[in-house]
């Protein structure tokens, strides 16, 4: 006969598949919603950035001249709106995401982490798929991979840690406060502009670098240009002054992923019923 602490393991690893398994539907079935009924339908995930980014780089080239000292200065601004667009919509998204299934919170016995995860996993089929077309487009720009490329997942998982935890964080607050959607609205704008992805972090004045990426957003696009698209650009940890600097930027992911993993875990016994 089992034991009870065989038991125990056996109930929390069916759990975990549980959860996984629920977390993963919900993510497939709006990605495939989303596009329901329309004609270009997962194509759109490409139209959008591809569209802004024409704009953009038209404007920043042909009138602004910023590319005239980057290397590759149109692949760099596709992978850093990209990549943010990733971020906000993962963040926007999941404000409301509670509220939004609150029917499903009601009807259903499941844990209500499950849904802010499940907004991250459709931000990531999302970002897979935009990103197949940015690669074919750094490759048609003579950007051809290398060992460095490896770094693009782990930089990749560091920013939608980030964006957990700022999504659990601002899910749970929304149940209470409504002004919060618009808040974030707003201020995922100004993150917009006051990180670097109209432009590279060694465009900034050198008396600024350092403290410019102690943002985590502008530190990552800064491995990314190093790492993807100009092996010569300097890495993150060059342009802030070394690796022990650059542990404040990562610790600032790891801090709000974990509050926000924190208030989230208070807050998910109560949601259900302040809902």
């Amino acid at each position: 006969m089992s034991s009870p602490e065989d038991r125990t393991i056996t109930s929390r690893r069916g759990e975990i598949r549980r959860t996984a398994n629920l977390v993963w539907t919900l993510a497939v079935t709006d990605f495939r919603l989303r596009f329901y009924g329309s004609v270009l339908g997962v194509l759109w995930t490409l139209i959008r950035p591809f569209a802004f980014f024409g704009v953009i780089y038209f404007v920043f080239t042909e009138i602004a001249s910023l590319d005239a000292n980057v290397e590759n200065y149109g692949v760099y601004i596709l992978f850093a709106m990209v990549l943010f667009s990733f971020f906000a919509e993962v963040t926007l998204n999941s404000v409301r995401s509670l509220v939004d299934r609150e029917n499903l919170l009601r009807k259903m016995s499941f844990e209500p982490v499950v849904i802010p995860l499940s907004v991250l996993v459709t931000g990531l089929l999302n970002l897979a798929t935009t990103l197949c077309a940015v690669l074919i487009f750094a490759l048609a720009n003579g950007i051809y991979p290398s060992l460095d490329w490896l770094q693009l997942p782990a930089i990749v998982v560091a920013l939608a840690l980030l964006a957990t935890g700022v999504g659990m964080l601002l899910s749970a607050l929304y149940v209470h406060y409504r002004d919060v959607f618009p808040i974030w609205e707003v201020f995922s704008q100004i993150l917009f502009y006051a990180s670097s992805v109209l432009f590279v972090a060694t465009s900034v004045p050198a008396s600024y670098r350092a403290e410019f990426l102690l943002n985590p957003i502008s530190a990552l696009f800064a491995q990314m240009r190093h790492a993807v698209i100009d092996q010569d650009a300097p890495t993150a940890a060059t342009i802030i002054g070394g690796y022990p600097r650059l542990l404040i930027p990562m610790g600032v992911i790891v801090v709000i992923f974990g509050f926000g993993v924190l208030v989230f875990r208070r807050a998910s016994p109560r949601i259900a019923e302040n809902l």
